[in-house]
């Protein structure tokens, strides 16, 4: 049922037998990882809300039937179903999105309805709880937009370069409005560049580390956009879900609605990804194909991390190498390749 290699470390200091957990998206890469956390750590409840659009029911069967866990197929679009989902919890993650770029720009409306509308919709049921201690939200990145300046320091934002970017930057404003206006103060939590075990890489937007990976134990050649240097801030899906237990639990008497940078603060390029994945497994021969840059892509991108480590004491412990070679081995095990 549990990665060995993973969550060996709590990250939390109180019983979390004591409380209950909503994840929405709970199917999917990160939310199935916290799920995994949050079990293995035996928290009280720990509900999962997702229709299986974007998730995968094989990340969470291991988890059907155990007496803590409660599965509900639903969608975030659906108000009464966010309503029910929210009954009784004390921590909401909210994970639910249609991620990537390239989806949000083939098809805009879908995105805005899943990432705006069923953001309001989770908001708005949160707000009406009288047992919800605290709601953190996924955020992105892709909210630095256009700016130029390295590292992306939380308020210092450019214009967004695509219909999901958009969609997370009104996330981030509706937040904002809704600890103003009715109290509920949440935190939005910009990842970068996310990866890990339970990322498919076979979907038809899967991002590009499990890509690279399924490429290379394929003995496939990948495709590289632009001419590889273009550089990220990777980070391993355990930072992420540390970064949400600290947020939800350890966030002292929060008052506002506030946001934080969650990465690994250092950038890697494709060339040099694509070189660790096949040093690793030695497959150095391989070499990729470099094809046209897309459509709404920075060119750079690398988080200050300072707010995120001095107000919610977050610290990530897994480098790139370290992650990658998780995720590999991962990988291996499954049907993907």
């Amino acid at each position: 049922m549990f990665n060995k290699q993973l969550y060996n470390l709590a990250y939390h200091e109180v019983d979390l037998s004591k409380y209950s957990f909503l994840i929405t998206g709970g199917a999917g890469f990160i939310g199935s990882n916290l799920a995994e956390y949050l079990i293995k750590y035996n928290a009280g409840k720990i509900r999962v809300l997702d229709n299986l659009s974007n998730g995968y029911y094989e990340n969470i069967k291991d988890f059907i039937g155990l007496k803590n866990f409660e599965f509900i197929e639903g969608d975030i679009r659906d108000f009464e179903v966010c309503k029910k989902a929210v009954e009784g919890i004390n921590y909401i993650s909210h994970q639910a999105a249609l991620g990537s770029v390239p989806r949000s720009i083939a098809d805009p409306i879908t995105t805005n309805n899943v990432n705006i509308s069923g953001f309001v919709n989770m908001l708005t049921a949160a707000k009406e709880s009288n047992t919800l201690k605290s709601f953190v939200y996924a955020a992105s990145s892709s909210t630095y937009g256009d700016s130029p300046s390295l590292p992306k320091i939380e308020g210092n934002e450019g214009k967004p370069l695509s219909p999901y970017a958009v969609t997370k930057l009104v996330n981030e404003l509706y937040a904002d409005i809704f600890s103003q206006t009715y109290g509920l103060h949440s935190i939005g939590l910009r990842y970068f560049n996310v990866f890990g075990p339970k990322q498919s890489p076979t979907n038809a937007y899967a991002a590009v580390i499990p890509k690279f990976i399924d490429s290379a134990l394929r003995q496939t050649s990948p495709s590289i956009f632009g001419d590889g240097e273009t550089s990220r801030d990777f980070t391993f899906v355990e930072n992420v879900v540390q970064a949400n237990v600290k947020a939800l639990l350890n966030y002292p008497e929060i008052q506002t609605h506030e946001v934080f940078n969650i990465a690994l603060g250092d950038r890697t390029s494709l060339n040099k990804l694509w070189s660790l994945i096949v040093k690793y497994l030695k497959f150095e021969s391989m070499i990729p194909n470099y094809v046209d840059e897309r459509l709404g892509d920075v060119k750079h991108s690398l988080a200050d991390i300072s707010k995120a480590k001095k107000l919610i004491n977050y610290s990530p412990l897994f480098d790139v190498e370290q992650g990658l070679k998780i995720t590999i081995e991962y990988l291996k095990t499954q049907n993907y390749v």
